[in-house]
């Protein structure tokens, strides 16, 4: 199965591994940040902003497809690594989860005293209040990892060459052509096996994040 087709399912495995890991890692940041502005900060249109952020959750990622693909199409940038990675990276749901978690986890009373400590805006982000948000931020990161590992569509119709392919849509290729290659539909059951192995790993690994997030709001 790994040697089919000079090696090509590593390489699916390979792509998914960027596109979900690294766009989880980046929507988690800018989920984050944009979730504590919106909770810690009071400037006009906050609530407007907050509004169409949860218009957003309400769209499902499949009708966004279409449009996205007539953008990326207009600046030449379809079938390449940015026109799955860069959607990937935007996540209302993460948004809304970080100002509710922000909002009832990150004392005011302590960003405070970090800003007549002398730490700046960025900084008292990264050093304060990320280590309070911990949970969420792992929340996030998991659901959006999860959902850009097992996308499908987006990647159907903005990817051409195979070689960008994500596991998913590798393996869908694969599927098509059972009836003429036999030999594929064992291969399409084990790669669907193994492709949820990192998803296994990666839910392993930060589930005692949660464990710890629910440690420390007991001892609170």
């Amino acid at each position: 199965m790994f040697s089919y087709g000079d090696g090509i399912l590593p390489r699916w495995l390979l792509n998914s591994v960027l596109y979900a890991g690294l766009g989880a890692l980046v929507a988690t940041v800018l989920a984050g940040m944009c979730g504590y502005a919106l909770a810690k900060y009071h400037f006009p249109g906050r609530e407007v902003l907050f509004n169409v952020v949860l218009g957003g959750v309400l769209v499902p990622a499949t009708a966004l497809a279409l449009p996205l693909f007539l953008i990326f199409a207009q600046v030449g940038m379809t079938n390449t690594f940015w026109s799955v990675f860069l959607p990937s990276i935007v996540s209302p749901f993460g948004v809304y989860l970080a100002r509710i978690y922000a909002a009832s986890s990150v004392p005011d009373e302590l960003l405070e005293a970090a800003r007549l400590d002398g730490a700046g805006e960025v900084r008292t982000f990264f050093s304060v209040s990320v280590r309070l948000m911990v949970p969420a931020l792992v929340t996030v990161f998991l659901f959006q990892f999860v959902s850009i590992w097992n996308n499908f569509f987006l990647p159907l119709i903005m990817l051409r060459d195979e070689r960008l392919f994500p596991v998913t849509l590798g393996l869908y290729n694969w599927n098509t052509v059972v009836n003429q290659v036999p030999e594929l539909r064992l291969y399409v059951l084990t790669g669907s096996l193994v492709s949820i192995v990192p998803l296994i790993i990666v839910f392993l690994f930060l589930q005692r994040f949660w464990q710890t997030g629910l440690g420390t709001g007991s001892l609170k």
